[in-house]
């Protein structure tokens, strides 16, 4: 596993307070890359465990996001590797049916710096509605559709549903993603990822 890089945009970005009116935790952002990471995933926000412990996607949706791409925690976490770029850096805290949608004023500011540094060949997946709607705009009607889809957006993007305790459901109902997409996730993660 490689150390955390440590450069002018990672420091920029730490440094961050643009939402901090809003973030009732307070500004804590969460963000891996560096200029080698040729996998991206873009969610949604930190939970509030990952704002605790400041590591991403360390929660049960991580877990099964590290399933779904048949990656270990040490290359998962090798930002070398990786890159873990969330729609907003920060917990949005609390709403009344789960976490706040991510602060709408941290992409714009921050993605196209952090996406400028790595790799042109790079695979993205798109992590539930809120990267999907960022990065694909309105092709297809819904998060579904754009999974079900998701060879119409290769080789740049794979969409794919949030792995949160919702997404059981969302699988029972739509049993081709784990028998159509897992398996060419994985291997479009092996891919991105030779030697891994």
């Amino acid at each position: 596993m490689s150390a955390a890089p440590s450069t002018p945009l990672h420091h920029s970005i730490a440094a961050c307070r643009l939402c901090e009116a809003h973030l009732g935790a307070g500004p804590r952002p969460v963000v891996q890359f560096s200029p080698s990471a040729r996998l991206v995933i873009i969610g949604q926000a930190p939970g509030a465990r990952v704002h605790a412990s400041g590591i991403p996607w360390d929660d049960d949706s991580g877990k099964a996001l590290r399933d779904w791409t048949g990656l270990d925690k040490a290359t998962f976490y090798d930002p070398a590797k990786v890159a873990l770029v969330p729609m907003g850096f920060c917990y949005p805290g609390k709403g009344t049916s789960g976490d706040l949608p991510p602060r709408p004023e941290c992409a714009p500011q921050w993605h196209d710096k952090v996406l400028a540094t790595l790799p042109d060949d790079r695979l993205t997946l798109l992590v539930g509605s809120y990267a999907q709607d960022n990065y694909l705009g309105k092709a297809k009607a819904s998060m579904t559709e754009r999974v079900r889809a998701f060879a119409e957006f290769a080789p740049r993007f794979l969409p794919l549903p949030h792995p949160s305790w919702r997404s059981t459901g969302w699988m029972r109902r739509n049993p081709w993603f784990e028998a159509e997409v897992l398996p060419v996730l994985r291997h479009r993660v092996a891919g991105a990822l030779p030697g891994k």
